[in-house]
């Protein structure tokens, strides 16, 4: 009876969304794997680059009146959790803890129920006011990079608050058509490529660390509407507008699904297409000497360019024949860590994309987690 009260228990652990599985994990691990001929060893400098950029991010997530938007705070959260596991220093995770905390907090009360508080725009409580999806899956993810390392009810907690938001979207806010609507925005109301993007790579997160199929088939019909879509045309705010931050978020969804992407030959055709022409938009890029950028470093989309370097990380390693990738992204980040430094309004949130080319470089795919 004993024996069999314990098999029950077992499958029950398994087959039980919002619990990070053992055998999925495992999973994880083999299928985000280092190419034999990447260089691993980072450039002199940069783990101690990123960890001076880690306690500059604590110290401004600790800070309960600042008017960031939490979206940016993800970010670093997301690296803040791959350098405790790089350092198992309970500092880096009780950070991340206290951050995600106050996001289900502010989740209770928030309306639509299951989204998150931006810090701007509608407030919990309120019933009128801009809300987006894309900019809550960011949050989403920060909160669940948290809830991965974390045990027993708080883990639980964490991923039961990421679930509802999930479950809102799905709900509310993907069309027929694959895409997803960016939530409660006046401008624009149909299916726009930053909220698929991001909840697309949300989606595949959620599938790895849970095993509901329903995460994987939302990711892959998102992929399949981004695959339709005109990267350099796509309404509303197209890449001549948003510069970087299109082909930052664009691979963010592609880099998450590969493993998945890569099995299925049509969809990794189609995938590696609109993967290189992203790449070949972040080199044009880093080829024009920083001042002269259209979109200077530390402005709303200029500080993008610090997550391109993550997605030339992840591509090296993916692609086979890519190598020179991980070189022009430790160039670029050479080039970008003094405006990091600086001290300089718009510096933070480059140092927030930054950090997570920063958490690839050092140690890759934990961010994925």
């Amino acid at each position: 009876m004993k024996f069999r009260l314990t098999l029950f228990l077992s499958i029950l652990f398994l087959i039980s969304p919002g619990v990070l599985k053992p055998v999925l994990a495992a999973e994880s691990s083999s299928l985000f794997s280092r190419r034999a001929d990447v260089p691993v060893a980072a450039p002199s400098g940069f783990r101690s680059q990123f960890y001076r950029l880690c306690d500059s991010a604590i110290v401004r997530i600790k800070d309960n009146n600042g008017k960031r938007p939490f979206f940016v705070d993800s970010y670093g959260i997301r690296s803040l959790c791959v350098a405790y596991d790089m350092t198992g220093n309970m500092k880096y995770l009780d950070a991340c803890r206290s951050w995600a905390d106050r996001m289900v907090r502010y989740q209770r009360k928030m309306i639509p129920a299951g989204g998150y508080y931006l810090n701007y725009g509608r407030r919990p409580g309120q019933t009128n006011g801009d809300w987006y999806v894309a900019d809550c899956s960011s949050i989403a993810m920060g909160v669940l990079s948290t809830a991965v390392r974390c045990k027993g009810a708080e883990r639980r907690r964490l991923f039961q608050s990421v679930e509802r938001f999930a479950s809102l979207v799905m709900k509310k806010f993907v069309r027929p058509s694959g895409g997803v609507t960016d939530g409660l925005w006046p401008q624009y109301n149909r299916a726009w490529w930053c909220s698929s993007s991001l909840f697309g790579s949300l989606s595949f997160i959620l599938y790895r660390n849970t095993g509901n199929r329903r995460y994987l088939d939302i990711a892959m019909r998102i992929v399949r509407w981004l695959d339709k879509q005109d990267l350099a045309t796509m309404q509303p705010l197209p890449l001549s507008h948003q510069g970087p931050s299109l082909p930052m978020y664009v691979l963010e969804c592609y880099s998450a699904g590969w493993p998945y992407l890569s099995k299925n030959a049509a969809m990794k055709n189609a995938a590696e297409s609109r993967i290189q022409w992203c790449l070949n938009w972040a080199t044009s890029q880093q080829r024009i000497a920083i001042e002269k950028r259209k979109w200077p470093l530390l402005s709303w989309w200029g500080a993008k360019y610090g997550g391109l370097p993550f997605q030339e990380y992840i591509y090296a390693h993916f692609l086979p024949g890519q190598k020179a990738l991980m070189e022009k992204g430790d160039r670029e980040m050479r080039l970008l860590f003094p405006a990091a430094v600086s001290g300089k309004p718009g510096a933070s949130q480059l140092t927030a994309f930054m950090l997570m080319s920063y958490a690839q470089r050092l140690d890759p795919f934990a961010v994925y987690r």
